[in-house]
């Protein structure tokens, strides 16, 4: 649910509907800890105001937030914090909900989010497939319907990899760009704190306030002069591995990511072949070398004195750490540097680099079944991001013809977010900053004769549509005449366009009587703008609304 379908309930209406999703969806693995319901209550009824007022959020449970134990899924390992990490505390002061802390992967070590003690969160979408890690929760919780958005955090692809499983977008900004202070380190020189959101433009909001230096963390940077989270929808350059380089679970999986480049170049963008052998061999460092060892270091007590208080898979792969050599992380080392330069030559010639989030996403019978070769599949196009320094941002890419759902990421160099997000609007067809949609159904839709004002004033095609069935069509001519009725309407097709909010009025002015603009009632339930008659200026003329549409009707005139 957007977050303008949250504002719509009010703070408090939010949150009781926030605590009945919880109820409705039953998982016991979904939350480690939740504020308590009376308290939801009574804080959503006296939050501060803020541009993220009233909209309930979760937090995985490596990230600190005062008053509740962080866990990072090992309960004996649990702490009270008496701060809020500086991430949640920005949030917080932004008018944002808290509703508790959600399941993960322990200790942040996976891809699946099947590594807990606490159990595997269910996929919303498709509860016999993992969930994504290792912020499992957090994508679930928004994928339910729970919270309007989530904090994960993202080493290898945990911000990405449970958004593409559970049909999310996942932003995962540049290393430093938010800090990591009162975050249990994975990898402490590649952690991210990452968003969950149902819409870019969500997403990019809530990066926006927890972006910032933190003088107290060496690991925070600051942004360059003109940063911005969220840019305006727009196509542009865009790289894409050479078809060799990209493996795919089933031909499913291959042909959305077929047709997502296929969408990119209807949509305007420039798309090129670049090899990014050198990328994927970094990536392979990643549960090698170097980063295992930084992994077993932020919990070496543990891994040396109680390793049975780990998840056997965990326990394993930290384990492992303790035997690296110093020799070998140089050369770890020494490879991210160069991969970090290859990527740099890429983005001289590309606003983005497209990648599939994955290359499938399996069940959980399967992860259990090989966890460790599972996992390192679903990290091949997402492990080698953070070593490189890059920011990415993962979007839905419709559903194979067996229901799983796919994703795309688009990968930029550090401090891309505008860029990613304003191509990521574009593909999946989001209104962005500063546009209005606006829903067409007769001469003004693509190709047709009265298009050419639309483009004029800067319209961008988003996606075909229908209405609610609760209007008839009208044919006036040489366009069509849209009328609300209080019984017999049908569904109407139409295509929404996005248009500059400053064009919006010139672009009324030369719309004539009895047309004019107006809300819209979509099947999808949204309420753009669109064209609508006055009831005089329709009467008397032939109801068209058996054809389902203009484009139909004038098929057969």
């Amino acid at each position: 649910m957007s977050f303008a379908a949250w504002r719509t309930l009010g703070a408090v209406a939010a949150a009781q509907s926030a605590l009945d999703a919880i109820e409705a969806f039953a998982d016991p693995a979904l939350f480690i800890t939740r504020v308590p319901a009376a308290e939801v209550l009574a804080r959503a009824a006296r939050l501060p105001a803020g541009p993220l007022h009233g909209l309930p959020f979760v937090v995985k449970d490596n990230i600190d937030c005062a008053g509740l134990p962080t866990t990072a899924a090992c309960p004996d390992s649990a702490y009270t914090p008496t701060e809020d990490a500086p991430a949640v505390a920005r949030l917080l002061a932004a008018g944002a909900l808290l509703l508790g802390k959600v399941n993960l992967d322990q200790f942040a070590t996976g891809l699946v989010g099947v590594r807990s003690p606490h159990g595997t969160p269910r996929n919303a979408l498709l509860p016999d497939h993992i969930p994504g890690g290792s912020s499992s929760g957090s994508a679930t919780a928004v994928a339910a319907g729970i919270a309007a958005f989530s904090l994960g955090t993202d080493t290898a692809g945990s911000g990405r990899i449970p958004a593409a499983a559970q049909g999310l977008v996942g932003f995962k900004p540049t290393l430093g760009l938010v800090p990591t202070a009162g975050v249990v380190p994975a990898c402490r020189s590649l952690d991210c704190i990452s968003v969950f959101a149902a819409g870019i433009a969500d997403a990019a909001a809530v990066l926006d306030v927890m972006a910032g230096l933190d003088g107290a963390d060496p690991y925070s940077r600051a942004a360059p002069a003109g940063w911005q989270a969220c840019g305006a929808a727009r196509t542009g350059r865009v790289a894409v591995p050479r078809p060799e380089q990209l493996v795919f679970d089933t031909g499913g999986d291959a042909t959305r990511f077929d047709a997502a480049i296929v969408r990119l170049e209807r949509l305007g963008a420039t798309i090129h072949r670049v090899d990014i052998s050198p990328l994927l061999d970094v990536a392979r460092r990643l549960y090698e070398g170097a980063w295992v060892a930084e992994r077993t270091e932020a919990i070496r007590d543990r891994v040396e004195q109680r390793p049975d208080t780990l998840h056997p898979v965990t326990r394993a792969i930290l384990q492992g750490g303790l035997t690296k050599l110093t020799v070998d992380a140089f050369a770890d080392f020494h490879a991210a540097a160069q991969a970090r330069l290859f990527a740099k030559n890429i983005f001289e010639g590309a606003d983005a680099l497209l990648l599939p989030t994955h290359p499938g996403l399996p069940t959980v019978a399967a992860v259990r079944a090989a966890p460790i070769a599972a996992n390192a599949r679903l990290g091949t196009y997402t492990n080698f991001v953070n070593l490189c320094d890059l920011s990415a941002l993962a979007v839905p890419n419709g559903r194979r013809d067996d229901g799983v759902p796919c994703g795309i990421t688009l990968v930029g160099p550090a401090f891309a977010e505008a860029t990613l997000a304003g191509l990521g609007a574009a593909f999946i067809g989001e209104v962005g900053a500063g546009e209005i949609a606006l829903f067409c159904i007769g001469a003004h839709m693509s190709g047709l004769v009265l298009n050419h004002q639309v483009l004029r004033h800067g319209g961008r095609f988003l996606s075909t549509a229908r209405t609610a069935p609760e209007y008839r069509l009208f044919d006036m001519g040489p366009r069509p005449g849209l009328l609300r009725v209080a019984g017999d309407g049908v569904a109407i097709l139409g295509e929404v366009w996005a248009i500059p909010a400053a064009a919006l009025g010139p672009f009324l002015a030369e719309i004539p009587p009895p047309l004019g603009f107006s809300r819209v009632r979509l099947d999808d339930g949204s309420t753009p703008l669109g064209f609508i008659a006055e009831p005089a200026g329709v009467a008397g003329l032939p109801d068209i609304s058996a054809s389902g549409g203009w484009r139909k009707h004038m098929e057969t005139r």
